[in-house]
């Protein structure tokens, strides 16, 4: 069993890159699940849309997570509650439209639970995530309610990541971060047998800050006066992982990251 989780998707550079190659990765590396999440794939770097879903799920996607961006674009607030393959951060407060976490079939049958969850230090308030983690775990077990299971966890600071990661540790296939957009050089099978990646990186176009035009970046830090802040449309470069699994225990047995193209160059 094979599962390929890949990092936030950037505007239209990101979304070509995956429209244009993902399907023949699959094939290469026989993957057998894969998620990305999507929360920057708009053409303004935040949000999504209908239509991107379509696109990601025509092309192998099987599920997509998001993040503090999920509700950039408007119509995702409709969208949400009607495609179960769309997920939110589950710890965002209780009246918000969708669902944090689903149970999917893999092209092998077997069942994979996905679980978006958010930070919450230097991020949009949310619900506790150690609590809701913890909520979560009590009610749902691995092997049991399904076979496999696989976090993305959104946050901007890399303690609370890898706090999450052991929090996870022999209860999930893999905890794997998001936001930052810069893939870490950390993966590693924990003790208890859960891949773990600190973040994924980005798809998109690193000749570029986290994804967005490097011109206006920083004249933004600089206090310059700049237009509205929009993604780089170069080359895009595939970031995030690839996990074999056991299929009798639902830990993963490898994990090793997965970047394909543009700046950072292919490493397969």
């Amino acid at each position: 069993m094979k599962i390929l989780f890949l990092g936030d998707v950037v505007g239209i550079s990101g979304r070509s890159m995956i429209l244009n190659n993902l399907l023949s990765k699959i094939k290469d590396k026989k993957i057998d699940f894969v998620v990305v999440n999507g929360e920057n794939a708009a053409d303004t770097g935040m949000g999504l849309t209908e239509s991107i879903c379509k696109d990601f799920f025509n092309c192998g996607v099987d599920v997509i997570t998001t993040g503090n961006h999920v509700w950039a674009q408007k119509e995702t607030v409709s969208h949400i509650e009607k495609e179960n393959r769309l997920l939110r951060p589950r710890n965002l407060f209780a009246a918000s439209p969708g669902k944090g976490f689903g149970i999917f079939t893999a092209k092998n049958e077997m069942k994979v639970g996905v679980l978006n969850l958010m930070g919450n230090v230097f991020m949009k308030k949310c619900e506790d995530v150690f609590e809701s983690a913890d909520k979560f775990l009590q009610k749902y077990k691995l092997k049991e309610h399904y076979d496999f299971l696989i976090v993305d966890f959104h946050a901007e600071v890399t303690s609370e990541k890898m706090a999450i990661g052991h929090f996870f540790d022999g209860k999930a296939t893999l905890v794997v971060g998001t936001h930052t957009h810069i893939p870490t050089n950390d993966e590693r099978v924990l003790k208890n047998g859960t891949a773990y990646q600190t973040d994924a990186g980005m798809c998109g176009d690193y000749d570029s800050v986290i994804g967005m035009n490097k011109e206006n970046s920083i004249n933004r830090f600089l206090k310059k006066k700049s237009i509205k802040h929009f993604p780089a449309i170069g080359d895009a470069t595939l970031c995030g992982v690839i996990v074999d699994c056991d299929i009798e225990t639902g830990l993963a047995k490898k994990i090793e990251k997965f970047i394909y193209g543009g700046e950072l160059k292919n490493s397969h």
